[in-house]
Protein backbone atom coordinates (compact mmCIF):
# COMPACT_ATOMS: atom_id res chain seq x y z
CA UNK A 1 0.00 0.00 0.00
CA UNK A 2 1.33 3.44 -0.94
CA UNK A 3 1.59 6.33 1.44
CA UNK A 4 -1.39 8.62 1.98
CA UNK A 5 -0.73 11.99 0.35
CA UNK A 6 -1.56 14.80 2.78
CA UNK A 7 0.07 17.69 0.94
CA UNK A 8 -2.36 20.60 0.76
CA UNK A 9 -4.93 18.91 3.04
CA UNK A 10 -7.32 20.74 5.34
CA UNK A 11 -6.78 20.00 9.04
CA UNK A 12 -8.27 20.83 12.44
CA UNK A 13 -6.11 20.55 15.56
CA UNK A 14 -7.41 21.11 19.10
CA UNK A 15 -5.02 22.11 21.86
CA UNK A 16 -2.99 23.89 19.17
CA UNK A 17 -1.67 26.72 21.34
CA UNK A 18 1.29 24.72 22.69
CA UNK A 19 2.98 21.35 23.15
CA UNK A 20 2.21 18.39 20.92
CA UNK A 21 -0.65 20.28 19.26
CA UNK A 22 1.68 23.07 18.19
CA UNK A 23 4.23 20.53 16.99
CA UNK A 24 1.65 18.75 14.82
CA UNK A 25 0.45 22.09 13.45
CA UNK A 26 3.97 23.04 12.38
CA UNK A 27 4.54 19.63 10.79
CA UNK A 28 1.29 19.93 8.82
CA UNK A 29 2.21 23.47 7.77
CA UNK A 30 5.35 22.07 6.16
CA UNK A 31 3.01 19.90 4.10
CA UNK A 32 1.36 23.16 2.96
CA UNK A 33 -1.90 22.29 4.70
CA UNK A 34 -4.70 24.71 5.49
CA UNK A 35 -5.13 24.49 9.25
CA UNK A 36 -7.71 25.52 11.82
CA UNK A 37 -5.96 26.03 15.17
CA UNK A 38 -8.33 25.51 18.09
CA UNK A 39 -7.72 26.21 21.78
CA UNK A 40 -8.91 28.40 24.65
CA UNK A 41 -5.50 30.17 24.80
CA UNK A 42 -5.79 32.99 22.26
CA UNK A 43 -2.26 34.33 22.75
CA UNK A 44 -0.77 30.88 22.26
CA UNK A 45 -2.91 30.33 19.17
CA UNK A 46 -1.67 33.57 17.63
CA UNK A 47 1.93 32.48 18.17
CA UNK A 48 1.26 29.08 16.61
CA UNK A 49 -0.54 30.69 13.68
CA UNK A 50 2.50 32.84 12.92
CA UNK A 51 4.62 29.67 12.93
CA UNK A 52 2.22 28.17 10.38
CA UNK A 53 2.75 31.08 8.02
CA UNK A 54 6.51 30.88 8.43
CA UNK A 55 6.43 27.15 7.64
CA UNK A 56 4.50 27.52 4.40
CA UNK A 57 0.98 26.65 5.50
CA UNK A 58 -2.21 28.64 5.96
CA UNK A 59 -3.60 29.00 9.45
CA UNK A 60 -6.72 30.29 11.12
CA UNK A 61 -7.33 30.76 14.83
CA UNK A 62 -10.56 29.49 16.40
CA UNK A 63 -11.33 29.84 20.11
CA UNK A 64 -12.94 26.60 21.23
CA UNK A 65 -13.50 24.91 24.57
CA UNK A 66 -13.64 21.21 23.65
CA UNK A 67 -15.55 20.43 26.85
CA UNK A 68 -18.53 22.31 25.36
CA UNK A 69 -20.46 20.54 22.60
CA UNK A 70 -21.81 23.84 21.24
CA UNK A 71 -18.26 25.14 20.75
CA UNK A 72 -17.13 22.00 18.92
CA UNK A 73 -20.23 21.90 16.71
CA UNK A 74 -19.76 25.57 15.86
CA UNK A 75 -16.14 24.83 14.92
CA UNK A 76 -17.18 21.94 12.66
CA UNK A 77 -19.89 24.07 11.02
CA UNK A 78 -17.33 26.78 10.33
CA UNK A 79 -14.79 24.39 8.79
CA UNK A 80 -17.18 22.59 6.48
CA UNK A 81 -18.79 25.88 5.41
CA UNK A 82 -15.40 27.42 4.63
CA UNK A 83 -13.62 24.41 3.11
CA UNK A 84 -16.33 21.98 2.11
CA UNK A 85 -14.33 19.16 3.73
CA UNK A 86 -11.96 18.34 6.57
CA UNK A 87 -9.20 15.91 5.66
CA UNK A 88 -7.52 15.56 9.06
CA UNK A 89 -8.93 15.93 12.58
CA UNK A 90 -6.51 15.89 15.52
CA UNK A 91 -8.20 15.59 18.93
CA UNK A 92 -5.29 16.71 21.09
CA UNK A 93 -6.60 19.05 23.81
CA UNK A 94 -6.14 17.61 27.30
CA UNK A 95 -5.56 18.26 30.99
CA UNK A 96 -4.01 16.23 33.82
CA UNK A 97 -4.61 15.38 37.47
CA UNK A 98 -3.01 13.06 40.00
CA UNK A 99 -3.83 11.59 43.39
CA UNK A 100 -5.09 8.50 45.16
CA UNK A 101 -8.66 7.35 44.62
CA UNK A 102 -10.79 8.92 47.33
CA UNK A 103 -8.39 11.84 47.77
CA UNK A 104 -9.10 13.32 44.35
CA UNK A 105 -12.11 15.65 44.58
CA UNK A 106 -15.08 14.64 42.44
CA UNK A 107 -14.89 18.11 40.89
CA UNK A 108 -11.45 17.21 39.53
CA UNK A 109 -12.83 13.99 38.05
CA UNK A 110 -15.60 15.95 36.33
CA UNK A 111 -13.09 18.54 35.09
CA UNK A 112 -10.69 16.05 33.51
CA UNK A 113 -13.44 13.87 32.03
CA UNK A 114 -15.08 16.93 30.43
CA UNK A 115 -11.92 17.70 28.45
CA UNK A 116 -10.02 14.44 27.94
CA UNK A 117 -13.03 12.20 27.31
CA UNK A 118 -15.90 14.41 26.19
CA UNK A 119 -13.55 16.58 24.13
CA UNK A 120 -12.67 13.57 21.96
CA UNK A 121 -16.29 12.35 21.85
CA UNK A 122 -17.53 15.79 20.81
CA UNK A 123 -14.80 16.11 18.18
CA UNK A 124 -15.67 12.77 16.61
CA UNK A 125 -19.41 13.39 16.91
CA UNK A 126 -19.16 16.74 15.15
CA UNK A 127 -16.74 15.80 12.37
CA UNK A 128 -17.08 12.08 11.60
CA UNK A 129 -20.56 12.12 9.96
CA UNK A 130 -19.51 14.85 7.54
CA UNK A 131 -16.14 13.20 6.86
CA UNK A 132 -18.06 10.02 6.00
CA UNK A 133 -20.26 11.97 3.60
CA UNK A 134 -17.17 13.37 1.93
CA UNK A 135 -15.77 9.88 1.50
CA UNK A 136 -12.50 9.93 3.38
CA UNK A 137 -10.18 11.57 5.87
CA UNK A 138 -8.06 10.87 8.90
CA UNK A 139 -8.47 11.11 12.68
CA UNK A 140 -5.63 11.36 15.20
CA UNK A 141 -6.54 11.02 18.87
CA UNK A 142 -3.86 11.98 21.37
CA UNK A 143 -4.03 9.62 24.34
CA UNK A 144 -1.14 8.60 26.61
CA UNK A 145 0.86 5.59 27.72
CA UNK A 146 -1.04 6.15 30.99
CA UNK A 147 -4.10 4.77 29.24
CA UNK A 148 -2.22 1.52 28.65
CA UNK A 149 -0.27 1.15 31.88
CA UNK A 150 -2.74 2.40 34.54
CA UNK A 151 -0.08 3.56 37.00
CA UNK A 152 -0.97 4.30 40.62
CA UNK A 153 -2.06 7.80 41.68
CA UNK A 154 -3.36 8.65 38.20
CA UNK A 155 -6.84 7.13 38.04
CA UNK A 156 -8.66 10.06 36.34
CA UNK A 157 -5.93 10.57 33.75
CA UNK A 158 -5.53 6.83 33.16
CA UNK A 159 -9.25 6.31 32.76
CA UNK A 160 -9.79 9.14 30.30
CA UNK A 161 -6.79 8.19 28.18
CA UNK A 162 -7.79 4.51 28.19
CA UNK A 163 -11.19 5.63 26.91
CA UNK A 164 -9.53 7.58 24.10
CA UNK A 165 -7.58 4.46 23.09
CA UNK A 166 -10.77 2.38 23.13
CA UNK A 167 -12.66 4.96 21.03
CA UNK A 168 -9.78 4.96 18.53
CA UNK A 169 -9.81 1.17 18.31
CA UNK A 170 -13.56 1.21 17.73
CA UNK A 171 -13.30 3.85 15.01
CA UNK A 172 -10.54 1.93 13.23
CA UNK A 173 -13.02 -0.74 12.11
CA UNK A 174 -16.15 1.44 12.03
CA UNK A 175 -14.65 3.97 9.63
CA UNK A 176 -12.72 1.59 7.38
CA UNK A 177 -15.59 1.36 4.83
CA UNK A 178 -15.47 5.16 4.47
CA UNK A 179 -11.71 5.43 3.83
CA UNK A 180 -11.16 7.23 7.14
CA UNK A 181 -7.98 6.20 8.91
CA UNK A 182 -7.27 6.38 12.64
CA UNK A 183 -4.12 6.83 14.72
CA UNK A 184 -3.83 7.01 18.50
CA UNK A 185 -0.72 8.57 20.06
CA UNK A 186 0.40 7.19 23.45
CA UNK A 187 3.48 9.05 24.76
CA UNK A 188 4.94 9.15 28.26
CA UNK A 189 6.63 12.37 29.40
CA UNK A 190 6.67 15.25 26.94
CA UNK A 191 7.36 18.95 27.45
CA UNK A 192 3.88 20.48 27.26
CA UNK A 193 1.81 23.04 29.15
CA UNK A 194 -0.07 20.34 31.12
CA UNK A 195 1.67 21.38 34.35
CA UNK A 196 0.15 24.87 34.21
CA UNK A 197 -3.33 23.51 34.95
CA UNK A 198 -2.50 20.13 36.48
CA UNK A 199 -4.41 19.30 39.66
CA UNK A 200 -2.73 17.21 42.37
CA UNK A 201 -3.42 16.15 45.94
CA UNK A 202 0.14 16.37 47.29
CA UNK A 203 3.54 17.90 46.48
CA UNK A 204 5.17 14.63 45.39
CA UNK A 205 2.81 14.28 42.44
CA UNK A 206 3.58 17.74 41.13
CA UNK A 207 7.31 17.32 41.77
CA UNK A 208 7.35 13.96 39.96
CA UNK A 209 5.42 15.32 36.97
CA UNK A 210 7.63 18.40 36.79
CA UNK A 211 10.78 16.27 36.94
CA UNK A 212 9.51 14.03 34.16
CA UNK A 213 8.68 16.90 31.85
CA UNK A 214 11.94 18.73 32.54
CA UNK A 215 13.89 15.58 31.70
CA UNK A 216 11.72 14.51 28.76
CA UNK A 217 14.05 13.29 26.03
CA UNK A 218 11.71 13.77 23.10
CA UNK A 219 10.77 17.13 21.62
CA UNK A 220 7.22 17.91 20.54
CA UNK A 221 8.57 18.18 16.98
CA UNK A 222 9.76 14.57 17.15
CA UNK A 223 6.34 13.40 18.32
CA UNK A 224 4.75 15.43 15.55
CA UNK A 225 6.99 13.81 12.96
CA UNK A 226 5.86 10.37 14.12
CA UNK A 227 2.23 11.43 13.88
CA UNK A 228 2.65 12.71 10.32
CA UNK A 229 4.40 9.48 9.34
CA UNK A 230 1.60 7.46 10.99
CA UNK A 231 -1.02 9.35 8.99
CA UNK A 232 0.84 8.74 5.76
CA UNK A 233 1.32 5.05 6.53
CA UNK A 234 -2.09 4.66 8.23
CA UNK A 235 -0.43 3.28 11.36
CA UNK A 236 -2.85 2.81 14.23
CA UNK A 237 -0.71 2.87 17.38
CA UNK A 238 2.13 5.30 18.04
CA UNK A 239 3.84 4.40 21.33
CA UNK A 240 7.07 6.40 20.98
CA UNK A 241 9.27 5.90 24.04
CA UNK A 242 11.13 2.66 24.72
CA UNK A 243 10.00 2.39 28.35
CA UNK A 244 6.34 2.59 27.33
CA UNK A 245 6.87 -0.07 24.65
CA UNK A 246 8.54 -2.42 27.15
CA UNK A 247 5.77 -1.96 29.72
CA UNK A 248 3.09 -2.35 27.04
CA UNK A 249 4.58 -5.60 25.78
CA UNK A 250 4.93 -6.88 29.36
CA UNK A 251 1.28 -6.12 30.08
CA UNK A 252 0.12 -7.81 26.87
CA UNK A 253 2.18 -10.94 27.59
CA UNK A 254 0.81 -11.37 31.11
CA UNK A 255 -1.56 -8.80 32.60
CA UNK A 256 -1.74 -10.62 35.99
CA UNK A 257 2.04 -10.66 36.29
CA UNK A 258 2.35 -7.04 35.20
CA UNK A 259 -0.19 -5.66 37.66
CA UNK A 260 0.93 -8.09 40.33
CA UNK A 261 4.42 -6.60 40.06
CA UNK A 262 3.05 -3.05 40.37
CA UNK A 263 1.00 -4.11 43.41
CA UNK A 264 4.13 -5.66 44.98
CA UNK A 265 6.03 -2.39 44.49
CA UNK A 266 3.26 -0.43 46.20
CA UNK A 267 3.04 -2.90 49.13
CA UNK A 268 6.79 -2.61 49.67
CA UNK A 269 6.67 1.17 49.54
CA UNK A 270 8.76 1.28 46.36
CA UNK A 271 6.08 2.54 43.98
CA UNK A 272 6.85 6.21 44.33
CA UNK A 273 10.59 5.56 44.19
CA UNK A 274 10.19 3.83 40.83
CA UNK A 275 7.91 6.59 39.54
CA UNK A 276 10.46 9.25 40.46
CA UNK A 277 13.40 7.35 38.97
CA UNK A 278 11.51 7.01 35.68
CA UNK A 279 10.67 10.71 35.82
CA UNK A 280 14.33 11.60 36.38
CA UNK A 281 15.19 9.74 33.20
CA UNK A 282 12.37 11.35 31.28
CA UNK A 283 10.64 8.02 30.67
Amino acid sequence: MGKRDIRGNTAVITGAASGIGRGIVRALAREHCTILLADINEAGLDQTCEMVRQSGGRGEVFLCDVSRLDDVMRMADHCFAAWGKVDILVNNAGVASAGFMGDIPIEDWEWIVSTNFWGVVYGCHAFVPRMKQHGGGYIVNVASAAGILSSAEMAPYNATKAAVISISETLKSELAPYNIGVTVLCPTYVKTSLLEKMRVTDDFQRHCATTGMVNARWSTEKFAGLVIDAIKREKMYVVPQAAAKIFWISKRLSPPAFFGFLAFLMRMGWGRKLMFQLARRGF
